[in-house]
C-alpha cells in the first residue's frame, strides 16, 4: 500500500464524524435526486404505456346536441384515423348508506363492440366484476377510484336520477379509463364525491332522449398528422349545433391534470437535490480548507520526499471522492425507500394498469458523477493554492491574519463588552467569508425547511378562498336543463334552506388582439354572499353592472388589459357574438374564466332569465332532512356537498403533503447538524492550541467553550433571519417552477412555519454544540500544547 493510500485510510478515521455528517448531506442530496426522478419516470412510462394500450384519443370536444351522421364528415377529415361519438350526462346518485347524494357522470358504452374486444380508442381496463350485458336491469361499470373511495363492490346497487326520472343500477364491475385518469367536474379531483359510470349506450341514449344524436367526440390521428388544424376543422363542423371548443390531449382536463402533477414532480426532483449537493460541495470545501491548512507541514515533507503537486492534490480529491462515494452509496440505497414510499402515495391517485418503481442505471451513473464533480470541484478550490507551494515555504506556518482594532474597539465600546464576546467579534470581523460560508449553509438548512413546510400553509390558504371565501354556501345544486330564476326560490322551501342564490355558467369563446381562448363564462347576481368572486389579494370583488371581469390566467393568456374591447361568442343556446369591455382583472389562482352580472350576461346571451345553478346555505341542524329532499328531487341533476369536498380534499392533501414535509425537515435537520458540527469540529481543530492555552491560564471549561460555541452561536442567530428570507425565495421559485396556464400557486407563508423552521435549525444546533462541548472537555492540554512550535 503506498505512503499515500496508509494517510488516506488515517485522515478517514481522524476525521470519522466529519466524513459520515457530510457523507450524510451527500446522501440526501443522491437520495432525492435519485428518488423523485425515478418516480417520475416509472409515472410517466406506466402513464405512457397506459395510454398507448387503451388508446387515448388526440382530439376531444363537447357540443350540446350533434346528428350521428356527422361521423362520415369527421372521418373524411385529413389525418383523422379514427372517430368515437358519447353521450355523456351528470347525474345524482343515492348510494346506499351515504345520507348526501354525491355526482356521477354516465357514459354510454357500445356493449356489442366491448364484447366483441374492439372497444376501439379509449378503451376501459375491467379492473373487477364483469362487463355489463343488455339485460332487463340496468348494469353498469364504475371508476375503481370511486369504488374504493366509497367501499363499493359488483353485486351493490345504486339508484340515480337519469333526465329526471329515478333509475336503479346494478353495479357488476370496476374499470380504468385513460379519459379519467382523474375525474373531476372541472375542479380539484374528488373521488368521494365524483365518479364515472358506464353503462350500455343504448339505454344511455334512451334515458336522455338522445337516439341518433351525441354530445361529446374523440378523434384518433394518424401518425405525425398536427393538432391545430384539426381543431379549427372540428370546431367549424360542430359550431351549428352548440360545439363548445375542441382540445387536444393537451388541454384535456385529466390529462393536462397529471401532466401538472408530472412536471411538479419533476421539478422538486431538481431544486431541492441541487440545494443539498451544492451544500455538500460548499462543507468539503470549508473542511479540506481547513484540513489542508492544518497539514501544511505534512504536504511540505510529501513535496520534500518527491511526491508531485497532481499527486498530492488527487490524494486529497481522492479524500473528497471517498465521502461522497460513501454518501452516494448511501442516498442510493435510501432513494429506493423513499421512491417506494412516494410511488404508495402516487398510486392511490394514478389509477394505471401497472405501476412499479424502478430506477434507470443512466439515473445511477448521474447521481454518482454529480457527487463525485461536487466533492472534486470543492476540493480543488480549497487545495490549490497550498499544493503550489514550494517545501521550504509549506514548512513555515501560515502568515498570520492581519489584525486591528475591530469597529467596536474603534468606536469605544469595548469596555462594554466582556472579553469572551469580544473575541468573538474579532474572529467574526477578522474572517468574515469563513463566517459568512457558514451563515449561509445554516441559512440554507432553514430555507429548505420553510420550502417543505410552507405547502401546508398554501393548501389552507387555496382551501380558504376557494371554499369559504368564495363559495359560501353550503351546497351547490346543478339542474337538468336552465331554468327560470323563480324556481330558485322554490329551494328556499326546501328543508333547512336559509338562502339559495342562482348563478349561471356557460362555454364561450373570447377573442381581443389576435388572441382566442375557449374558457367559461360566468353571471353572478350583484349582490351575490353565497358564490362571490373573491381576488385572492383583494378580497371580494363586487360585480360591475356592465362589462366583464377576467381572471388573472386568462388576461394574462389574452394580453388583455383593463378598458380593452374583446369579442364574445356564446357556444350554446342562440351562439350570439358580441363585444363587451374589459373593467376588471382578478388573480383567482385557478383556472382562465371571465365574470359578468348575471343580468347583464341574460341580456347579451338572448335567451331568456334561466340559469341552471344555485348556491344554497343550509342550517347544519336540518341537513338530514334537507338531503332526503333533494334526493326526492327529479330536477336536480347533480350536486356539490361542500363539507364532504373540504374534508376528502384536505385528507388526501395532508397525508400526501405531511409525508412531503416530514421528509423534507428531516433532511434539513441532517443538514443543519452536518453544516454546524463540521463548523464546530474544524474551529476546534484550528484553535485547539489557543483554547488549551486560555485554560492553562486559568479559564473554566465552560468559558473556553463560549468563545468557540459563542462564535457558532453568533452566526446561528444571524443565519436565522437570512434564511427565512432565503426559504420565502426557495417557494416563490418553486410555486414559478409549478405554475401552468392554469394554475397560479400562491406563496403563503405563516409566522408559524418560519417560527418551527428557526426552532427545529436551533435544536440542531444546540444538539451539534453539546457533541463539540464534550471534545472541549475532552482536550489532552499537554498533547495540545506539544505541537505548537
Amino acid at each position: 500500500m503506498k505512503a499515500l493510500h496508509i494517510k488516506l485510510w488515517r485522515d478517514l478515521q481522524r476525521l470519522r464524524a466529519q466524513v459520515l455528517t457530510i457523507a450524510l448531506v451527500v446522501a440526501i442530496g443522491v437520495a432525492g435526486f435519485v428518488s423523485m426522478f425515478s418516480v417520475h419516470q416509472s409515472l410517466q412510462d406506466s402513464r405512457d404505456a397506459f395510454y398507448r394500450d387503451n388508446r387515448l384519443a388526440d382530439v376531444f370536444a363537447g357540443v350540446k346536441r350533434a346528428p350521428v351522421h356527422l361521423r362520415d364528415r369527421l372521418v373524411a377529415l385529413p389525418g383523422v384515423a379514427e372517430v368515437k361519438l358519447d353521450v355523456v350526462f351528470d347525474a345524482q346518485i343515492d348510494l346506499p348508506g351515504v345520507l348526501p347524494p354525491v355526482t356521477g357522470r354516465f357514459v354510454g358504452v357500445d356493449l356489442v363492440r366491448v364484447h366483441a374486444g374492439r372497444q376501439g380508442i379509449n378503451a376501459l381496463t375491467l379492473q373487477r366484476g364483469r362487463w355489463p350485458e343488455r339485460t332487463g336491469a340496468l348494469e353498469a361499470l364504475v371508476s375503481d377510484r370511486f369504488a374504493v373511495a366509497r367501499g363499493l363492490h359488483p353485486g351493490d346497487t345504486v339508484h340515480a336520477i337519469l333526465n329526471g326520472k329515478r333509475e336503479r343500477i346494478h353495479l357488476v364491475g370496476t374499470a380504468a379509463s385513460p379519459e379519467y385518469v382523474f375525474a373531476s367536474q372541472g375542479g380539484a379531483p374528488d373521488d368521494q364525491s365524483f365518479g364515472i359510470w358506464w353503462i350500455d349506450g343504448t339505454r344511455m341514449s334512451q334515458a336522455f332522449d338522445m337516439q341518433g344524436a351525441f354530445n361529446q367526440l374523440a378523434l384518433r390521428l394518424d401518425a405525425g398528422v398536427a393538432v391545430a388544424p384539426v381543431l379549427v376543422q372540428v370546431d367549424r363542423l360542430l359550431e351549428p349545433y352548440g360545439g363548445i371548443g375542441a382540445v387536444g390531449r393537451d388541454r384535456q382536463l385529466s390529462a393536462k391534470i397529471v401532466e401538472d402533477e408530472l412536471s411538479q414532480l419533476q421539478v422538486m426532483g431538481t431544486v431541492l437535490p441541487a440545494i443539498f449537493l451544492a451544500v455538500a460541495m460548499f462543507i468539503l470545501n470549508v473542511v479540506l480548507s481547513r484540513q489542508v491548512a492544518t497539514q501544511r507541514s505534512q504536504i511540505a515533507a510529501l513535496k520534500a520526499l518527491g511526491y508531485s503537486d497532481s499527486a498530492i492534490a488527487w490524494h486529497y480529491i481522492q479524500l473528497a471522492i471517498t465521502i461522497a462515494g460513501l454518501g452516494a452509496l448511501v442516498g442510493l440505497g435510501l432513494s429506493v425507500l423513499i421512491g417506494r414510499g412516494m410511488l404508495g402515495l402516487y398510486d392511490e391517485v394514478f389509477r394505471f394498469n401497472d405501476l412499479a418503481y424502478a430506477t434507470a442505471s443512466w439515473l445511477v451513473v448521474l447521481s454518482a458523477l454529480i457527487a463525485a464533480l461536487a466533492a472534486a470541484l470543492g476540493t480543488w478550490t480549497a487545495i490549490r493554492a497550498v499544493v503550489r507551494l514550494k517545501p521550504a515555504q509549506a514548512m513555515q506556518a501560515p502568515a498570520p491574519p492581519s489584525y486591528r482594532a475591530t469597529l467596536i474597539e474603534r468606536m469605544g465600546l469595548a469596555r462594554y463588552v466582556s472579553t469572551g464576546a469580544l473575541m468573538v467579534v474579532r474572529n467574526f470581523e477578522r474572517r468574515p467569508l469563513r463566517a459568512a460560508f457558514t451563515v449561509t449553509g445554516i441559512a440554507m438548512a432553514v430555507a429548505l425547511q420553510i420550502s417543505g413546510a410552507f405547502w401546508l400553509d398554501a393548501i389552507a390558504h387555496i382551501v380558504d378562498v376557494q371554499f369559504r371565501q368564495m363559495q359560501q354556501g353550503d351546497v351547490l345544486v346543478n339542474f337538468h336543463r336552465p331554468v327560470p330564476v323563480g324556481v330558485v326560490n322554490d329551494l328556499k322551501r326546501l328543508p333547512g334552506v336559509i338562502n339559495a342564490e342562482p348563478y349561471r355558467t356557460e362555454p364561450v369563446r373570447v377573442r381581443v388582439h389576435g388572441n382566442s381562448e375557449d374558457t367559461a363564462l360566468m353571471g353572478l347576481r350583484s349582490d351575490a354572499q353565497l358564490m362571490r368572486l373573491v381576488d385572492e389579494q383583494r378580497g371580494p370583488v363586487g360585480m360591475p353592472a356592465q362589462g366583464v371581469v377576467l381572471s388573472a390566467l386568462l388576461a394574462q393568456a389574452l394580453q388583455a388589459r383593463v378598458g380593452d374591447r374583446i369579442a364574445l361568442e356564446f357556444r350554446l343556446w342562440n351562439q350570439v357574438h358580441t363585444e363587451v369591455t374589459v373593467v376588471d382583472v382578478v388573480h383567482t389562482m385557478f383556472g382562465k374564466q371571465l365574470y359578468m352580472n348575471l343580468d347583464a350576461m341574460n341580456r347579451l346571451a338572448r335567451d331568456g332569465d334561466g340559469v341552471a345553478d344555485a348556491a344554497l346555505l343550509v342550517d347544519p341542524l336540518a341537513m338530514d332532512a334537507f338531503w332526503r329532499a333533494v334526493k326526492a328531487a327529479p330536477a336536480i341533476g347533480s350536486v356539490f356537498d361542500k363539507a364532504g369536498s373540504m374534508a376528502a380534499f384536505n385528507a388526501t392533501t395532508s397525508r400526501s403533503m405531511g409525508v412531503f414535509s416530514g421528509i423534507l425537515t428531516l433532511f434539513a435537520v441532517a443538514m443543519a447538524v452536518g453544516i454546524i458540527y463540521n463548523a464546530a469540529r474544524i474551529s476546534l481543530s484550528e484553535r485547539a492550541w489557543e483554547l488549551a492555552s486560555l485554560r492553562v491560564l486559568g479559564m473554566t471549561r465552560a468559558e473556553v467553550s463560549v468563545l468557540l460555541l459563542g462564535e457558532l452561536g453568533a452566526e446561528l442567530l444571524v443565519a436565522l433571519p437570512v434564511g427565512a428570507a432565503a426559504g420565502w425565495g426557495l417557494a416563490s421559485l418553486m410555486m414559478h417552477l409549478m405554475s401552468s396556464d392554469s394554475i397560479d400557486f400562491p406563496v403563503v407563508i405563516e409566522p408559524s412555519t418560519y417560527a418551527s423552521a428557526a426552532l427545529i435549525v436551533l435544536a440542531a444546533g444546540v444538539a451539534s454544540a453539546l457533541l463539540v462541548r464534550r471534545k472541549i472537555d475532552q482536550l489532552d492540554l499537554v498533547a495540545v500544547l506539544k505541537v505548537r512550535e
